[in-house]
């Protein structure tokens, strides 16, 4: 059988729903993403509000089209990716610092606490550089009890003030990976 990872040591608040909230009251109406464990819970809070119109993408990159076409059709969008997808959006984020375009994306770290996948460490690791070397604004958020106040900060910096911004999300918040076999 084929292995899964699977994640322990999550914290018990609903740090995905303070996150959500503060994206509402942002008045984000777009919500895009490839697939990630990590934000699992606010895809579903996403994907469970009608009001919000949330898109699967197949690369990263995608997402930061997205972000840009929303904001010039009238909406605000939120691109949410994993560390690992940052390396993928190197050239389109050049589009966003030319065109003076907001922005705003939460990313899951990999290659830090408690990794188990050796495979994530290097882009673990060049993500804040990746994303600063492009003009992105990075925040970084350790504590789940903090989730409200970083995204209102955040989405006031993005769609206030034109400015690309990045909540990276520590990766001791989603909790440690290990692999199972499945069963």
């Amino acid at each position: 059988m084929a292995d899964l990872a699977t994640a322990d040591d999550v914290t018990s608040r609903d740090w995905p729903l303070d996150i959500y909230k503060a994206l509402k009251a942002a008045g984000v109406s777009q919500v895009c993403y490839v697939p990630d464990a990590g934000h699992s819970r606010l895809i579903q809070l996403s994907h469970g509000d009608s009001a919000i119109n949330t898109t699967v993408l197949t690369t990263e990159e995608e997402g930061v089209a997205l972000c840009a076409g929303a904001w010039l059709g009238g909406d605000r969008a939120v691109l949410l990716m994993q560390s690992s997808g940052v390396g993928n959006c190197v050239n389109m984020l050049s589009l966003l610092a030319s065109c003076r375009l907001p922005f705003l994306t939460f990313v899951t770290m990999r290659g830090e606490w408690a990794e188990f996948n050796p495979w994530q460490i290097p882009m673990g690791k060049a993500t804040r550089g990746a994303l600063e070397i492009m003009g992105v604004t990075v925040l970084r958020l350790e504590r789940p009890e903090d989730a409200e106040e970083v995204t209102s900060a955040a989405a006031s910096l993005a769609f206030d003030s034109d400015q690309q911004i990045a909540v990276l999300i520590s990766q001791r918040m989603i909790g440690r990976k290990k692999w199972t076999e499945a069963k």
